[in-house]
């Protein structure tokens, strides 16, 4: 626990536990907080306000109140919330800084998974019958943007990596992971959008797309073989945000374990 009051609650969460229970009520954050702290309206899907990958570690806010909890999502959608995040990518990025601002779509070759979305894949999505592939899937392109910064070029089992701080602007779902790839860094030991993984590569984009700093394919494979079997490398690092109660200016850090 990191922070806690009659309202809220900040848990800095290890990898590999999920934010929320999933179909066969698996154990969770969720549920770990409900149970230790409660909730003004007696159940725990009223404490979530947003949640991270089960293979991302770092901050969460759950709300403890009615009223923390309507404040806490007016914030996050109005995009009032920010949020920090440290991760390890393959190769090193050239660019000091930057912004990566590339529409992503639900991806109907490789679901549920993520892509960018394209002029292309728009267009094949017309062919395609709502019936066998869902709503979901036919959902319009989201804008998503993150900015990124390097903090450090670094070696790791004599493998280039870069160690960036990403911030993520509009917050849609895979969107670092995605972002990362497509720019062709993918992020370290990520085993669905990274090397060879069970997502489209490189985002969904063509090799020829990427720029001319990307990871190789030889240094990606290199660097997956030195990481099988260790968590993902990206840690939700920093979250500010203003208390939903009483408007006080928040800001918390959690160091990364990579």
């Amino acid at each position: 626990m990191v922070f806690e009051d009659e309202h809220i609650v900040v848990v800095n969460k290890p990898c590999g536990v999920l934010t929320i229970p999933g179909k066969e009520d698996n154990p969770s954050l969720n549920k770990a907080v409900f149970e230790r702290y409660g909730s003004e309206s007696g159940r725990m899907d009223k404490m979530v306000v947003h949640r991270l990958g089960m293979d991302t570690s770092g901050l969460v806010i759950f709300a403890r109140t009615n009223a923390a909890l309507r404040e806490l999502n007016s914030l996050f959608r109005t995009r009032k919330v920010t949020r920090k995040y440290e991760a390890l990518v393959c190769g090193h990025v050239a660019q000091d800084s930057g912004s990566i601002d590339l529409p992503l779509m639900r991806d109907y070759e490789y679901p549920p998974y993520m892509r960018v979305s394209t002029d292309e894949h728009q267009r094949a999505l017309i062919a395609l019958n709502q019936e066998e592939v869902g709503k979901k899937i036919l959902e319009s392109p989201k804008e998503s943007q993150t900015e990124y910064v390097v903090v450090s070029r670094e070696d790791m089992d004599g493998n280039d990596v870069s160690r960036l701080t990403l911030t993520s602007i509009s917050g849609r779902t895979h969107q670092l992971n995605v972002h990362c790839a497509a720019i062709g860094h993918p992020i370290v030991g990520d085993t669905v959008y990274g090397f060879e993984g069970e997502a489209a590569a490189n985002g969904g984009l063509d090799e020829s797309a990427l720029p001319e700093d990307k990871a190789s394919a030889e240094l990606q494979q290199a660097i997956a073989s030195a990481s099988a079997g260790k968590p993902m490398c990206v840690h939700a690092k920093s979250i500010s945000f203003r208390h939903p109660v009483t408007k006080e200016d928040l800001s918390f850090e959690s160091s990364s374990s990579f």
